[in-house]
């Protein structure tokens, strides 16, 4: 694991504020996690792909380029009983635990709340806790630049889109605009718009035109992030902005606990990102290997790259999700 020991970067990190995104319920991968495991808990807290679980994967490929007491893991206290024995080195401070998952929006409001109190002018990037990476070191290059690009563009909110190996349908893609006149390296455009799973003659069509698949990694102001959310969610803002003076208190678990009684899931990608294009930049990225494993097949496609398909356990796969 990369150390913070040269002086310099350690002071570039104190700004740097990381949120795992750990509280789905995974149910599309069920089928294969069930077998793995026996029970229902959810992928991020399963050894899908190697020996590690994935948010144990995560955590450790995020601490590459934050440092672990700014790293929020935002987790769902159903699963507790999943993820209880993973998370002891956690400092509690660093555990946002959301008493129902009720989906993106509410998850990363809460952290952006939470980072907000502690670091006013705090740079984020946000993770999925169940994604795959050949190259975690193309990956933290990737962030860094992310990192930079967001200190120089502190109107933006940058997204990691990833150059398409296939017309997948089952991915959100982001169609690219203008290039961004920036003095860093990388290939980074403005953001025209946002495609949601298209069909399979659109997601040729998207390829064809140079769109991109939208990881969900995302890397921005604190205060940005929240302005966004302001904009376009105001109702769900204004809840959590009802209940920010518990947090780090005794009332904290309450206040939330009537909080999300009371509100509706919501989706970032849908009701956030996707009706703000032009608030957002993305990072045409490639050679990292990178997978969401979020259904059966997608596990199946990360394993044939590994060996040939007899090799792995999960032969028995394609009848389950067919």
């Amino acid at each position: 694991m990369q150390t913070n020991s040269d002086p310099s970067r350690a002071n570039g990190l104190c700004h740097r504020w990381g949120a795992v995104l750990a509280g789905g319920d995974g149910k599309r991968l069920l089928p294969l996690t069930r077998w793995m495991t026996g029970d229902n808990r959810p992928k991020q807290f399963c050894a899908v792909i190697g020996d590690r679980t994935l948010l144990q994967q995560t955590r450790s490929r995020v601490a590459r380029m934050i440092r672990p007491d700014q790293t929020l893991l935002v987790l769902t206290r159903t699963h507790e009983r999943f993820y209880g024995t993973e998370v002891e080195d956690v400092s509690p401070s660093c555990l946002l635990v959301q008493p129902q998952n009720r989906g993106t929006s509410p998850a990363i409001l809460y952290s952006l709340m939470r980072i907000r109190a502690m670091d006013s002018s705090g740079l984020v990037a946000f993770f999925p806790s169940d994604h795959h990476f050949t190259d975690d070191e193309a990956f933290v290059a990737q962030i860094d630049l992310a990192f930079s690009l967001a200190e120089y563009y502190p109107e933006l909110i940058f997204l990691l889109g990833i150059v398409p190996e296939t017309p997948e349908v089952s991915y959100g893609w982001i169609e690219p605009a203008a290039r961004l006149k920036n003095p860093l390296a990388g290939s980074i455009s403005h953001v025209s718009r946002f495609w949601e799973k298209p069909s399979a003659a659109c997601a040729s069509d998207l390829m064809r035109r140079g769109c991109l698949w939208n990881s969900f990694v995302m890397v921005g102001r604190v205060g940005n992030f929240l302005d966004l959310a302001r904009r376009t969610i105001p109702c769900l803002y204004n809840s959590f902005q009802s209940v920010r003076q518990s947090f780090s208190t005794a009332m904290e678990e309450s206040a939330l606990s009537g909080l999300y009684a009371s509100i509706p899931s919501s989706s970032f990608s849908d009701e956030v990102l996707s009706v703000s294009p032009q608030d957002l930049a993305v990072m045409r990225s490639s050679g990292l290997g990178w997978s969401d494993l979020g259904e059966p097949e997608r596990v199946l496609a990360v394993h044939a790259r590994k060996g040939p398909a007899c090799e792995h356990p999960y032969s028995f796969l394609p009848s389950l999700s067919a």
